[in-house]
C-alpha cells in the first residue's frame, strides 16, 4: 500500500471529511471521521501535508495535528472554490482542499505558536 502524502481535510461540527492521496496522486484514503476520532486517526498516518479550509476552528485543529508531527497549511475558502469540480458537499471540499493545498503559493503560512 501507498503511503499519503497529502491529505485534504473538511472540518465541521460533528463530522469530518478527509481525501488523502500518494505521491503519484492516487487517491488513497476517502472517508469521514467523527470529531473525537479524528487525533486518534492522525496519530496513525505518517507526518504529511495537510489543508484545511481557514474558519473559526481552523487554528485549534491546525495546532492539534502539528503536534502530531503534520504540515498543516490553511487556506482562505476563496482559494479552494475553483478546484471543487461538482455539487458542493464535504467530500468534494476535502478533495478541493486537497487538490489546492499542492498549488504553489495557495496556502498562508504557518508560523508555529510559542
Amino acid at each position: 500500500m501507498s503511503t499519503v502524502t497529502t491529505i485534504g481535510l473538511d472540518i465541521a461540527k460533528s463530522v469530518f471529511q478527509v481525501h488523502g492521496i500518494d505521491a503519484e496522486g492516487v487517491v488513497i484514503i476517502r472517508r469521514q471521521v467523527r470529531r473525537g476520532q479524528v487525533l486518534k486517526f492522525f496519530a496513525g498516518l505518517p507526518p504529511c501535508l495537510i489543508g484545511i479550509e481557514a474558519c473559526a476552528s481552523a487554528h485549534h485543529w491546525s495546532r492539534e495535528l502539528q503536534s502530531l508531527g503534520h504540515e498543516v497549511k490553511l487556506m482562505p475558502p476563496a482559494y479552494v472554490k475553483p478546484y471543487v469540480k461538482r455539487q458542493k458537499n464535504d467530500m468534494a471540499d476535502a478533495e478541493a482542499i486537497c487538490e489546492a493545498v499542492t498549488r504553489p503559493s495557495s496556502a498562508v503560512p504557518q508560523t508555529p505558536m510559542p
